[in-house]
């Protein structure tokens, strides 16, 4: 009797750490992701210039839809370098107390980067391929082949109907 009641406690005790550490985190897929943060790309592109579609597609790339270790514990969907104070994770990665902080300061780097400054008065927030041809060469990641990411995600998902929906 003694030993299933502690079994029993066990396996609970188990279940409870379980979802704590994350487990029971919810699962974006594509669809659910570019759902759960199309307005907030939209909105940022409204205020920057920035076009949603780049917004959206660099996240969807560095965060695997916001499924990464990273994004999941630091709420940093952009793979972008800083302090944290996880106990849960340690990285360099910078973290952020929510998802929308994460987002701004992604555009926020982009308009404090000297490289990146000039696409808030050169580009249209509509020339996607402009903004992640710069953003590239600016050295934001030392993938060779981030930019044909990138950019396929856009066409993958027709990202850029959003930049579209944002400037009506």
């Amino acid at each position: 009797m003694q030993k299933s009641l502690c079994k029993l406690l066990l396996t609970f005790l188990c279940c409870v750490c379980a979802v704590m550490l994350g487990f029971g985190q919810k699962k974006f897929t594509p669809s659910s992701y570019i759902e759960e943060y199309r307005s907030v790309a939209q909105q940022l592109m409204q205020e920057t210039g920035v076009p949603a579609s780049v917004i959206l597609a660099v996240a969807i790339h560095e965060s695997a839809y916001g499924n990464s270790r990273i994004a999941r514990h630091l709420n940093n969907h952009f793979g972008i370098k800083g302090k944290n104070n996880s106990k849960a994770i340690r990285s360099a990665y910078k973290g952020y107390e929510s998802t929308l902080a994460s987002y701004r300061d992604f555009v926020g780097l982009l308009r404090r980067k000297r490289t990146t400054q000039p696409l808030f008065n050169e580009k249209s927030a509509t020339d996607y391929k402009a903004w992640t041809l710069a953003i590239a060469r600016s050295g934001y990641s030392v993938t060779k082949d981030w930019r044909h990411k990138v950019l396929s995600t856009i066409d993958r998902y027709n990202l850029d109907e959003y930049d579209k929906e944002a400037v009506n």
